[in-house]
């Protein structure tokens, strides 16, 4: 899949959100307000559904789409050794994920950012995502070069819909047939499961409750506590499927 693999990755959080489904979003530094509000309400929208949303911890959607979806649902993929927060005004996001989510690097401590490593890393973000979103992107950007790398490794690629003369990269993309028109976030989201709404702890057997297993597989993997989630209203158990309530 990438051109070249990392020899080695060093991270800081939780090495679990990398068995989750996940989600690449990327897009401009400078984005519009419209793309700040459905940037933030897509990551939102993915993360209740037990999606891990993958970015680059820059300014922009980046980390609009990590505060989205909230530090312990997102994975930051930084272009320096971990030991440096980078960009600064994005420092006390970058720690939260660090001690909730998961940050990823393949530099070694005190490496700062080229912009060869910058290209590096959009090729993991890209790498882990399941897709990539793009939300918004010019011709001539990084997010773009994001979009080289999911068509070479055979990733969907998504897009919102923007107006005409804004955008200009995304709009180029639906022009072209290379991505899909996200229209409606809930009805995208849904894709992903159903989104979750009670306060319930996010462990493993929520995370395998969301991909509707059947009982059997439920009771085998987790014993009695299917029948307690049950009991305190978490799921739901009809016709042999465990769904999340």
């Amino acid at each position: 899949m990438m051109k070249k693999y990392p020899k080695e990755l060093f991270y800081k959080g939780n090495l679990g959100l990398l068995n989750r489904p996940k989600v690449a979003i990327v897009g401009s530094r400078r984005l519009s307000n419209y793309t700040r509000e459905f940037t933030y309400m897509l990551a939102k929208a993915l993360a209740k559904r037990g999606v891990c949303v993958v970015s680059g911890a820059a300014m922009g959607v980046d980390a609009v789409a990590h505060s989205g979806a909230g530090a312990e649902n997102t994975i930051a993929v930084v272009a320096n050794g971990l030991n440096i927060r980078y960009p600064v005004i994005n420092k006390s996001l970058i720690a939260s994920i660090e001690e909730q989510g998961l940050v990823l690097s393949q530099f070694n401590d005190g490496f700062r950012a080229t912009g060869w490593s910058f290209v590096v890393r959009n090729e993991l973000v890209v790498a882990l995502g399941d897709i990539l979103i793009v939300t918004e992107a010019e011709l001539d950007s990084g997010s773009m070069r994001s979009v080289e790398f999911a068509l070479r490794m055979g990733k969907e690629i998504y897009v919102l819909s923007q107006r005409l003369g804004e955008s200009a990269g995304t709009n180029k993309l639906l022009q072209e047939g290379k991505a899909k028109c996200i229209t409606d976030i809930d009805a995208f989201a849904a894709n992903f499961g159903e989104a979750v709404t009670l306060e319930i702890e996010k462990d493993d057997f929520f995370y395998f409750c969301q991909t509707a297993p059947t009982f059997d597989e439920t009771v085998n993997k987790f014993g009695d506590k299917v029948y307690e989630a049950e009991l305190e209203g978490h799921v739901t158990i009809h016709n042999g499927i465990v769904r999340l309530n």
